[in-house]
């Protein structure tokens, strides 16, 4: 896949639960370690490392307590559906944190120790924004949180999608290996469950993402099929001014009333990776109280006003087949999180 062919995007950068009136975190003076000296490494470097960031993860008191909020927000998260796929709900239903001397049967990847989810391959997985994962170990974290989740639910890395335009042609080989999808293009978050419960993993992405796969999901019955781990849409709304919210995100501030969310855990270990990240999903009775209008209209979002822009837009082509720029800040340029 050439590098041309990603049109770039950048995600925002993570925050930090620090007050009600949460600001954008500053980089510490040493994040989670030194940077890596030699971003030029060989594949094989790259997924030892990878490999490594996933024991480090597996072993840690973070991944036990994440998984459990993730366990328990997939649970609720069926048990709302007005037809659920039966055998995904039995497997979630039936789900132990801890494996038991006589466990058997584990799928082919999976972790020693751990109970997979059997099946759970009903579910699809999209990943945007992960970042450089072979030279930021914050990005490598994110990724390995990504796979541990894959091997726990059973979901066949082949039902993943990830995209992140900071991806080089060694991530993508590397990204290959490990059996996941890589995008070829610039969705914008502009994705549909097609019907399919997914699960959309985009940690520290631009709110103009979440905007976009809203919209693009904009029904009761697509929105209940989904569950998105990200940004915290609560701290969205404490940190944005409403009519900012309403005007530039309108689908993120029209669909606050309708989901639920619950925070992941939060140790000093992970703190630079996962903070001011929640687990969504959408109960089809709160979805459908939510005033009549609410649906009404299904404009795609256009963000030529905003000025505070998260994410670098994909080409367009004008009326008359012309290219039109993608639009980037003036005054602010969006990455991932700092890497070390």
């Amino acid at each position: 896949m050439a590098a041309a062919a990603l049109e770039p995007w950048r995600a925002a950068a993570p925050r930090r639960r620090r007050s009600a009136a949460r600001r954008p975190r500053t980089r510490p003076a040493a994040a989670a370690g030194d940077p890596e000296p030699d971003p030029e490494v060989d594949d094989g470097v790259v997924l030892r490392r990878v490999r490594e960031a996933r024991e480090d993860l597996r072993v840690s008191d973070f991944w036990s307590s994440a998984l459990e909020t993730i366990s328990t927000c997939l649970k609720k998260h069926l048990e709302q559906l007005d037809a659920p796929v039966g055998a995904l709900s039995e497997a979630i239903g039936s789900l132990h944190l801890d494996s038991s001397p006589g466990d058997s049967g584990a799928a082919p990847g999976s972790i020693p120790g751990e109970t997979p989810v059997p099946g759970t391959g009903g579910w699809k997985c999209v990943c945007y924004g992960v970042g450089s994962f072979a030279t930021c170990a914050i990005a490598r974290s994110q990724l390995a949180f990504l796979l541990l989740f894959l091997e726990k639910c059973q979901i066949p890395r082949s039902h993943c999608w990830v995209y992140d335009p900071l991806f080089s042609q060694l991530e993508i080989a590397v990204l290959t290996t490990l059996g996941v999808t890589v995008l070829g293009e610039n969705e914008e978050g502009k994705r549909s469950v097609r019907g399919e419960p997914t699960v959309f993993y985009m940690l520290h992405c631009g709110t103009a993402l979440y905007n976009n796969l809203l919209w693009s999901n904009w029904s009761a019955d697509a929105l209940s099929k989904m569950v998105i781990i990200g940004n915290s849409f609560r701290g969205l709304e404490e940190r944005l001014l409403t009519r900012i919210l309403q005007k530039n995100y309108a689908y993120v501030a029209k669909v606050l009333e309708g989901l639920e969310e619950q925070a992941f855990p939060q140790t000093a270990q992970y703190l630079d990776v996962f903070n001011d990240i929640s687990v969504h999903w959408f109960p089809v009775q709160k979805l459908k109280q939510l005033p009549m209008d609410t649906w009404a209209s299904r404009e795609e979002p256009d963000y030529r006003d905003c000025e505070d822009l998260e994410i670098i837009r994909n080409q367009k082509h004008g009326a008359h087949g012309q290219d039109i720029p993608h639009r980037t800040p003036t005054h602010r340029r969006w990455r991932t999180p700092p890497c070390s």
